[in-house]
């Protein structure tokens, strides 16, 4: 799922482009594909126990060919173009779709790499790039991020000279959502009126 946590990072980039000062407080994790998105980061503060890093790549792909094969179940697999598909969970690999495959995961790996590098340069990229792990402390020390504490603690320490707003993102209800949601809120309140004044509702 790279090309997701790649738009968000290129999101979060925008930030940086405006000269808006980032920070990125990580309380539990940020692995993989959220490091990706915190490296955009000016500044990255990170629990102590906190997990980041484990930048690299994994991909495993079940192959049912012989169990299917053995219950006399063909599987007829069309493509056009020679690496539209290299790996298939269905169909017999071969050799040349696993050394595709390989190749393709080394060059998100490298990708990967290179965005981590460029957002923080002062990086060991190698030390770094092998697909482990570390909690915060381990973290400050490898370099991933710059201070280990809590994001209470962070608006704790910025409260006082800064004004702190709220932000939380509501995703939009479709319209069949809205309509049962009010109707329930309707129902709700009528059930309401009816208890305070003692009536009885119909039932």
């Amino acid at each position: 799922m790279v090309h997701g946590y790649g738009l968000a990072a290129s999101q979060l980039q925008r930030l940086r482009d405006k000269q808006i000062p980032l920070t990125v407080a990580v309380d539990k994790v940020a692995a993989s594909g959220g490091y990706m998105m915190a490296c955009v980061a000016n500044k990255i503060v990170a629990a102590p126990f906190a997990i980041l890093g484990s930048i690299g790549v994994v991909a495993q792909i079940p192959n049912l060919h012989r169990f299917l094969k053995n219950k006399d179940i063909d599987i007829e697999l069309h493509t056009a173009g020679q690496y539209k598909r290299t790996l298939t969970m269905l169909g017999e690999n071969t050799d040349e779709g696993r050394r595709k495959f390989r190749e393709d995961l080394n060059e998100t790996h490298q990708l990967f790499k290179d965005f981590v590098h460029k957002m923080r340069p002062s990086l060991d990229i190698e030390a770094v790039a092998t697909g482990e792990h570390w909690y915060g402390v381990q973290a400050l020390e490898k370099g991933l991020v710059d201070l280990v504490e809590t994001s209470d603690e962070l608006l704790l320490g910025l409260i006082d000279n800064h004004d702190v707003i709220g932000v939380r993102y509501q995703q939009r209800k479709k319209m069949l959502d809205r309509f049962t949601g009010s109707a329930a809120e309707s129902a709700d309140r009528l059930l309401l009126r009816w208890w305070q004044r003692g009536e009885k509702p119909l039932m």
